[in-house]
């Protein structure tokens, strides 16, 4: 089973309106929902793939129901610890985009989402514990303010194990920036994916060319990743593999409408890649064609257009 966790998980209002006033009573012109998060959009477009997933992580209130209920609906498997509704309800975040053509603007304003106790955080960590050595973990995105610092720590070094050369007893991918995933790096991440722009912050050194990025991915690499994923966006991807093999996936061209998701899609792509043919090359040519899937779609894309892409 491929378990990811969504820390703070969210239902994503879309409207979209003609003109936007601020003051004045403004009616949308179309409206559209999603449930959102990173560990979410990964879940959903594995189960587009054919893989069985679990979500995990917190809900509260109603909009927590609609949520897991929302992907219960899809085929999706969910282990969210539920909080008391005293300590605030699942976020909904407002995406509006008013305008028309090329002159939409979008204004986003997001929820803040409820308090996660140490209890509850003790809670998903044991469930956490309990997963079987045949399983997948994926965790990405931020920790929230009312959770530790070192949350993302906690969770591979509960997963540590000292009689195995690559350190974890099940894979573990990290998918987040900063501090959080430098601080996961000598617990050895079966895999990482940071884009370009993250990995020259990580490093505190411009990342923009090929080589650039391979010494950069090399870099993490010796610092504990077991895999790197630099994504590019329009420029493709490049790995290094756990063997130091480079990996250069040149981009699939598309026009892109959304940059929601393309991230979570190429490790979602990635994954169910490798579990079907046990190959990083394969692996990340599925996962480029779901990254830039959903970077051409309204939203997370389709089986149909990642197999579109896929064959190109």
């Amino acid at each position: 089973m491929i378990y990811t966790v969504t820390f703070n998980p969210a239902i994503d209002y879309v409207v979209k309106m003609d003109g936007f006033t601020l003051g004045e009573t403004n009616r949308t012109a179309g409206e559209e929902y999603y449930f959102g998060g990173k560990g979410i959009n990964v879940s959903i477009i594995l189960n587009e793939l054919g893989l069985d997933t679990t979500a995990m992580g917190f809900i509260s209130g109603f909009t927590g129901r609609a949520l897991e209920e929302g992907l219960q609906n899809q085929g999706i498997r969910t282990a969210f610890v539920e909080l008391d509704e005293s300590k605030g309800i699942t976020r909904i975040n407002m995406k509006i985009k008013s305008g028309e053509g090329d002159s939409i603007t979008e204004t986003e304003i997001n929820g803040q989402g409820p308090h996660i106790t140490e209890a509850a955080a003790e809670q998903l960590l044991g469930r956490i514990k309990a997963l079987s050595d045949d399983d997948i973990l994926i965790i990405s995105g931020s920790v929230p303010k009312t959770m530790p610092e070192d949350t993302y720590e906690q969770i591979l070094a509960c997963l540590t194990v000292s009689d195995r050369s690559d350190g974890m007893r099940i894979p573990v991918v990290v998918d987040a920036t900063g501090d959080l995933l430098m601080n996961v790096l000598a617990y050895r991440p079966f895999l990482i994916k940071p884009n370009n722009d993250e990995l020259s912050e990580m490093l505190e050194s411009p990342m923009d060319e090929t080589e650039q990025i391979i010494e950069g991915a090399k870099e993490l690499r010796r610092r504990g990743a077991r895999n790197v994923i630099i994504s590019r966006g329009s420029k493709g991807a490049v790995m290094v593999t756990e063997t130091d093999d480079v990996i250069v996936q040149e981009p699939i061209p598309g026009k892109t409408v959304n940059s929601v998701g393309a991230g979570d899609s190429m490790v979602a792509g990635f994954v169910a890649g490798y579990i079907k043919e046990n190959s990083y090359e394969y692996a990340l040519r599925l996962g480029t064609a779901a990254g830039s899937a959903t970077a051409c779609s309204p939203g997370l894309a389709s089986r149909e257009e990642i197999e579109r892409r896929m064959s190109k």
